[in-house]
């Protein structure tokens, strides 16, 4: 007896780990004619065809899939009519549609994060018929007599329901930051050129989710692409406020001094007998992280010979620039803004984008800039092979 209560246990372990590898999808679809229905799996931002099921007389369909962590699907009949899912490990996914389309009317169980993207595309879908609405009616009254007061009216009412929207997708997002179905929230579009999340300021939702997502799931192809939009973004926001801070800047002497790594104050002219570079960059920004491994190559070359590097960062996070000095292992001079919020010395020398590098001689006078490359190898050459 005892045996077979072992055996019985052992069995309901096993069967329970091999659930814990895949999920299943059935469904049924009322007053279908289609023979087939589809399954792929989104490849970042590419559906990758993954299975197909075949729908019975009844309209069901199943799919079994095995998985090892939560990811994102698309079902459905065509590119314009489907339905996504968040599907992970163990998960038995039961739904049922009722409507013209897919994704008009369908009801998801025994999925979680599928339910949740449910509530996005429903919520937006909305959002959008409502402002197809507007603009109709917009198109309407534009030769009414009373245009000049009701359109206004419905400017406002536009506005506010992109407003709503936004507002929508970051309760979403704060309370739903360990879901991948959060990562939908932040790139959800009212159309082909604006974002949900449409502010500057919004970056900040971007943060909190990859913050929290790349410690639950390290190895999310997802998550990977999130991270890195994430730091290309913040790239991009650091030249913004670079082009928008630089406008009628008054000239002023270009010799920064500032304090390294170690916490010790370098003056760019206490270099002078030296070909010196000077950098700007942000470890958030991709290209200046594949520049610093190209400039490791040139300082090596040249250091001995009297070329230097004077590298200014831009981070808003010391330790985050430290970190990325560190794990880089930048054998030159490195130094950041004392207030990277309000960049001085970028502003100097007018940084419009990162990376930005100026070359100066042995006298301190600049001889070049936004040398990158190929070009800034060949000058070095010019300079120390001749």
């Amino acid at each position: 007896m005892k045996r077979l209560i072992f055996l019985l246990t052992l069995i309901l372990i096993l069967t329970g780990c091999k659930n814990k590898s895949s999920f299943s999808i059935k469904g049924v679809i009322k007053g279908e004619s289609k023979n087939y229905i589809y399954l792929y799996k989104v490849d970042v931002n590419t559906p990758v065809f993954l299975d197909s099921a075949k729908i019975n007389r009844r309209g069901s369909f199943h799919f079994k899939i095995s998985t090892t962590e939560p990811d994102i699907y698309q079902l459905g009949f065509s590119t314009s009519d489907f339905i996504t899912l968040l599907a992970g490990p163990g998960e038995k996914i039961n739904l049922m549609f009722e409507g013209k389309n897919l994704f008009e009317n369908y009801i998801v169980e025994g999925s979680d994060g599928s339910e949740k993207i449910k509530i996005l595309d429903l919520a937006l879908n909305q959002t959008k018929r409502k402002l197809d609405s507007l603009t109709a009616l917009y198109s309407t009254i534009s030769k009414d007599p009373d245009f000049a007061i009701k359109g206004p009216l419905l400017d406002t009412e536009y506005t506010n329901l992109i407003k709503e929207q936004r507002k929508k997708n970051i309760e979403f997002i704060i309370s739903n930051t360990r879901s991948l179905a959060s990562i939908k929230a932040l790139y959800q579009m009212i159309n082909a050129e604006t974002y949900v999340l449409y502010e500057p300021r919004d970056l900040q939702y971007y943060k909190i989710v990859t913050d929290s997502l790349t410690r639950y799931y390290p190895e999310s192809k997802q998550v990977q692409a999130l991270e890195r939009n994430f730091k290309n973004e913040l790239g991009r926001m650091y030249t913004t406020n670079l082009q928008e801070i630089t406008r009628d800047m008054p000239e002023a002497e270009l010799d920064p001094d500032l304090l390294d790594t170690n916490g010790k104050r370098i003056r760019l002219s206490s270099l002078r007998g030296k070909y010196v570079l000077l950098t700007f960059w942000t470890a958030a920004s991709r290209e200046s992280i594949l520049e610093n491994h190209q400039l490791k190559e040139y300082y090596k070359l040249y250091n001995k010979k009297g070329f230097e590097i004077y590298q200014i960062s831009l981070d808003q996070n010391e330790a985050e620039w430290k970190a990325g000095v560190r794990f880089d292992e930048l054998p030159w001079i490195s130094t950041r803004e004392d207030d990277p919020s309000n960049p001085k010395n970028a502003i100097l020398f007018n940084v419009k984008s990162l990376p930005t590098n100026y070359l100066f001689d042995k006298q301190g006078v600049i001889i070049a800039s936004n040398l990158h490359g190929k070009a800034l190898q060949l000058k070095l050459e010019q300079l120390f092979n001749r």
